[in-house]
């Protein structure tokens, strides 16, 4: 009786060990999250809530403005729109890339190559932009016109394109990550059953990619809110209305200081994120998607 007494003192002592390990391992990580995350985004909630001029506490009329913006309405249309077209795009894409890569020995080994795009500078894609697109560019000489493609609607699905194209290989290479986790005598067991290439895809392959679709899909989602530089360099400040998206209202507030939208707007923003993040969450736990 005393032994096991002593046995499980000393798997508990063990246990508040590892915990407190744990606890330490994660202090720096918690310290710094704490100090240049939370804390900042804690007096941006609160400065949303008062006017940035006199300092007087102005409720929701903070919020109201922000709605009652056109500028702000416009970026939320525009990059709705954007994150629409894109997201099923990349996301169909970098997987059918990633099925054919893991299938072929010989492309798997320039796999590496797909995420030379992540390399290049945007000053220096929006410069290629610039050379094929504008009124100039080399696309107007091949065709024989004068348009400004950059200047047009068409700015647009440049934007989706070149996105598409600087993204396809980093979000590839994440599916692929996730299909060398798929053992191969499940695959293997399936084809001697008789199950063809379609059927072990629906019935094996995007099963056993319930994790890294997760993944993939927010990761790629909160990416689609990292395009502000290509389109600052294109259009400056005040884009064609297009491509005027939400960083750049954000940035014109930030110039204007207006803190007050500003602040305002970005609660709106990671409220509305941190819920479509957590209801994804929610159904993928729920085996709803």
């Amino acid at each position: 009786m005393g032994l096991r007494k002593n046995w499980n003192y000393t798997l508990r002592s063990r246990r508040r060990l590892r915990a407190a390990e744990r606890f330490l391992f994660l202090l720096p990580s918690l310290g710094g999250a704490s100090c240049f995350v939370m804390l900042p985004f804690g007096k941006m909630v609160v400065s949303s809530f008062f006017t940035v001029l006199t300092n007087d506490f102005a409720g929701f009329r903070n919020y109201a403005a922000v709605f009652r913006n056109e500028a702000f309405r416009l970026a939320v249309r525009n990059t709705a729109r954007f994150i629409a077209m894109g997201l099923p795009l990349l996301l169909l894409g970098s997987l059918g890339l990633a099925l054919m890569i893991s299938g072929s020995f010989r492309l798997d080994k320039y796999k590496y190559m797909y995420l030379l795009p992540l390399a290049v500078p945007a000053s220096t894609m929006v410069l290629v932009w610039k050379l094929l697109f504008s009124g100039q560019g080399f696309l107007n000489r091949l065709l024989g016109t004068h348009m400004n493609f950059l200047g047009e609607e068409s700015a647009f699905y440049i934007l989706v394109g070149s996105y598409l194209w600087k993204n396809l290989g980093y979000t590839m290479v994440l599916w692929l990550a996730g299909l060398r986790s798929i053992p191969e005598a499940i695959l293997d067991a399936a084809k001697v059953d008789g199950a063809g290439r379609v059927k072990r895809f629906f019935l094996i392959t995007l099963p056993c990619l319930r994790g890294c679709i997760s993944t993939v899909l927010v990761v790629s989602l909160l990416n689609f809110f990292k395009v502000f530089r290509e389109v600052y360099l294109v259009g400056g400040a005040y884009p064609q209305r297009s491509i005027y998206m939400l960083q750049n209202v954000f940035h014109n507030w930030y110039v204007n200081l207006e803190q007050d939208k500003l602040a305002a707007g970005a609660v709106l923003l990671t409220v509305v994120l941190g819920t479509v993040c957590l209801l994804l969450q929610r159904l993928w736990d729920h085996g709803e998607i």
